[in-house]
């Protein structure tokens, strides 16, 4: 049982609980075991992609025409939860399937949508998405990897950073410039398949702060020939208003990992603090404890609370760029102060790397930077003033 013990929003279904049984169980089995040594090695097994998608938990809002289980994004909010819980935030699931599958799903072609999201499905192919450069972040215009006609093709030339999955993936969805002139206006989305693929390379795999097995990387495009089809949909120049429509849902997605991680930072430190003692009591048991996490307790029921009326919205088509930004903004904000709070209550053992308090603290710092800064999530909600 959560350590908040809130009731089930109305969108949670007997379903849902199923889902999130499978999913508990196979992180367990699958992924739980081996987070020590993917910390240490720096990246995940391979394989583990594979599993995931026997397991149905790359497919969750995929049409079942196409390979998935035919869900909403309510099943993906589950399953982003169970992953939380587990502690195994450094998987790219999210980039993979309710990011970039929806980006396939809405604006493919049906050839390309039997093509990508059936082997997506099964993890054959592992996605990534490439719109970050050393010199671009959230402002598309600045984006200078560009793609120009070649024939019936385009050739593609540019580099890209911070590219989660970037060591495993196979399926790169590549923001490019198409039409300099238009600014922002003037980028497609290209999907490009890496094997055997000339003119595509992969640079480092970055050591970062926190999330050590994610293999976020640095990719490269050298006059690399690609086909017509690898245009994501059918007309070039598209890509700024298919990112615009995707973003509502990876900040949501974002602020999903934010209450999940929350919520298992509070269930540890509970536990913690009921064994461990300091001048004859327990730690739970001095005054300055239970204020704190009262506290915490009561900023955390209420983060979920908002969290799930947002999916709410989210599943009816209702959560704008402003809802979705406010979740963004305040919960990756409250998460990293969580942690920050718990850490604390653990004293010198939080600071141990062999405990998970201490990962969850480097791990929450980038849920403010990826997915548009947080700086950024406050000049959109500024606009509805």
């Amino acid at each position: 049982m959560s350590v908040l013990n809130l009731p089930k929003p109305a969108w949670h279904t007997e379903e849902h609980d199923m889902l999130a049984d499978s999913a508990k169980a196979f992180l367990a089995k699958e992924f739980v075991p081996h987070i020590d040594r993917w910390t240490e090695a720096g990246v995940m097994d391979r394989d583990a992609w594979t599993k995931a998608g026997d397991a149905g938990l790359l497919s969750a809002s995929i049409p079942e025409e196409y390979g998935g289980s035919g869900g909403n994004y309510s099943h993906e909010a589950i399953i982003a939860h169970e992953i939380a819980l587990a502690g195994a935030d450094s998987w790219g699931w999210a980039i993979h399937g309710p990011i970039v599958a929806p980006y396939v799903q809405h604006y493919g072609t049906d050839e390309q949508k039997k093509h990508w999201l059936t082997k997506m499905a099964t993890g054959e192919l592992i996605a990534a998405l490439a719109m970050t450069e050393p010199g671009a972040g959230s402002d598309v215009q600045g984006i200078r990897t560009k793609a120009e006609r070649s024939g019936n093709g385009w050739v593609l030339n540019g580099s890209k950073t911070f590219i989660t999955n970037g060591q495993h993936a196979n399926m790169i969805v590549v923001a490019a410039k198409t039409d300099p002139s238009q600014g922002a206006k003037g980028v497609s989305l290209f999907v490009v398949e890496t094997e055997n693929a000339p003119g595509f390379r992969r640079g480092r795999k970055l050591k970062k702060l926190g999330l050590d097995w994610a293999d976020t990387s640095e990719l490269f495009f050298d006059d690399m020939k690609l086909p017509a089809e690898a245009l994501l949909g059918s007309e070039p120049n598209q890509g700024f208003y298919q990112m615009m429509q995707a973003l509502p849902q990876e900040r949501l997605t974002i602020a999903g990992g934010a209450v999940g991680m929350i919520e298992r930072a509070l269930g540890l430190t509970i536990d913690y603090v009921k064994e461990r003692k300091a001048f004859g009591k327990r730690i739970l048991d001095f005054q300055n404890t239970q204020f704190e996490l009262a506290d915490m307790k009561t900023q955390a029921t209420m983060a979920k609370v908002f969290y799930e009326y947002c999916v709410g919205l989210h599943i009816e088509g209702k959560c704008d760029t402003a809802m979705a930004s406010m979740a963004k903004y305040k919960l990756s904000d409250l998460q990293n102060t969580i942690v920050d709070r718990c850490l604390q209550l653990f004293g010198g053992y939080g600071f141990m790397d062999e405990y998970p308090i201490s990962r969850m603290y480097r791990d929450a710092r980038i849920q403010r930077i990826y997915g548009g800064t947080n700086e950024i999530m406050k000049l959109l909600i500024s606009r509805t003033l």
